[in-house]
């Protein structure tokens, strides 16, 4: 029995990595995610994914590729230094990444930071301060960070300074798996968006966090490059919405048996001509999704159709993460090295389906009028949002006077976000940096938001009950 007297932190026996778990699912920021769009922007449907559900996918993937790469090392002996308590460890970060990978993103899916990035094309040359636009007064990296704003660079700033707890530090995670979730590790002037190199496609952390990232990477030593760990986690989110969207395309009816094979077949032999990895013998999805049909007809299920999909996905996910973890093994010295510039399924006979499923959702589901339909609803909220709380911020905390208006719209602004933002403002003393402190302001704001709440707001403010 535990001494009483005894100091309660020694009585805490979890890991780091197991705190960091507790933090995250006891989190606002992890709840909300329960009412921010996947791809189904403003859907009433119960059965179509939301970004918690996503994540909680992504979790139980990136964990479960860690324990079958740890096994592979451990067994082929890749690395004399790896442990059994590294690979529980390893198993622990992921499975916290997975659930904070999407935990920046505004509300509307993607296509909320297509609109706020709009958004500051559109009307920032447009703005001033101090009678200067801004394009002057801020540097080119911050102007980048809004002309390019991501997810998952609002990722890293929700989890260590949004969430407050008992100092600045966020939730306190550990830097282990701070790096992992850094999927860009270069800034907005260090990005190459049409280039080869996948980790320089996007940003990973804003100017507001780039001497934290320099001492986490440079800690990790990881500096400009991605955190082992971090192919894993790209592998498991890959595999999560490339099978979800296919499976929550067909329950909408975008796509059906046929067209789902129609596709196979046609992907396949275009795989084969253009030089893809294709082993039929092993890995054949036009055979598995055709058998899984003629089972159902012979089990007499209502919809052989939807029995068919179902298994061919779960089936599908489960050879995903096989080829993942072989293209981690395969490519084990240069992923430890950081020279490895592709993704997991990069010469694996799963390529070619992954490319097929992100190709065909988008045809057959994202050009949709239906989802069309919602981009512009939340295009307009966004869009509304922004041109009322951006302005307001300009010349908040300064000695130039507000309006009545912006003053009011100010107020409405989360009492949290506004603390953290003298918190931060504090350290610093140039109007620029200040400035651009204040530009964040609203994007952690609006960024935080739940689609209801972003339309609930949109609403109130144009008069609608």
């Amino acid at each position: 029995m535990s001494d009483p007297a005894q100091p309660v932190h020694t009585r805490d026996l979890r890991s780091e990595f197991e705190k960091d778990y507790h933090r995250i699912i006891g989190s606002s920021s992890f709840r909300r995610l329960q009412d921010k769009t996947q791809v189904f922007a403003l859907d009433k449907s119960d059965f179509i994914r939301t970004r918690l559900t996503h994540s909680l996918e992504v979790s139980s993937f990136a964990r479960s590729l860690g324990q079958n790469i740890g096994e592979c090392i451990l067994n082929q002996g890749l690395d004399p230094d790896f442990t059994r308590e590294m690979q529980r460890d390893i198993c622990d970060i992921l499975q916290c990444a997975g659930l904070i990978h999407d935990i920046g993103n505004p509300p509307f899916g993607h296509f909320g930071e297509e609109a706020i990035r709009d958004w500051f094309a559109r009307k920032l040359p447009g703005l001033s301060y101090k009678g200067k636009p801004l394009t002057q007064v801020l540097t080119s990296q911050m102007i980048r960070d809004f002309l390019y704003f991501e997810g998952n660079a609002q990722a890293l700033r929700q989890v260590t300074k949004l969430h407050f707890l008992s100092d600045e530090n966020g939730m306190d995670l550990t830097y282990a798996l701070l790096d992992t979730i850094i999927k860009y590790p270069v800034s907005s002037c260090g990005m190459e968006p049409d280039g080869d190199r996948i980790f320089r496609k996007k940003m990973g952390y804003f100017y507001g966090e780039q001497s934290l990232y320099q001492q986490i990477a440079g800690d990790m030593g990881t500096l400009g490059v991605r955190h082992p760990l971090t192919f894993i986690l790209e592998a498991a989110d890959d595999i999560a919405y490339r099978t979800a969207d296919t499976e929550d395309a067909f329950k909408k009816g975008f796509i059906n048996y046929p067209i789902l094979i129609e596709e196979l077949k046609k992907g396949q032999e275009r795989a084969i001509q253009e030089g893809y990895l294709v082993d039929r013998e092993h890995m054949d999805p036009v055979k598995v999704l055709a058998d899984q049909y003629q089972a159902g007809l012979k089990k007499g299920v209502v919809s052989p159709e939807f029995y068919a999909v179902q298994n061919f996905l779960s089936w599908l996910q489960s050879e995903l993460l096989y080829c993942a973890a072989s293209g981690f093994i395969s490519h084990y010295d240069q992923i430890m090295a950081g020279t490895y510039e592709r993704d997991l399924f990069y010469g694996t006979c799963g390529d070619w389906v992954i490319r097929l499923l992100g190709d065909m959702a988008y045809r057959r589901a994202f050009l949709s009028k239906q989802i069309l339909s919602m981009e512009v609803s939340a295009w307009i909220i966004l869009n509304f949002l922004m041109d009322l709380f951006v302005p307001a911020v300009i010349h908040y905390d300064t000695e130039q006077p507000q309006s009545m208006m912006d003053q009011k719209m100010v107020a409405l602004i989360s009492e949290n976000y506004r603390q953290i933002y003298h918190m931060h403002s504090r350290h610093v003393s140039s109007e620029k940096e200040r400035l651009y402190l204040r530009l964040l302001l609203v994007t952690d704001f609006i960024s935080g938001m739940t689609d209801t709440y972003a339309k609930d707001l949109y609403q109130k403010l144009n008069g609608i009950s």
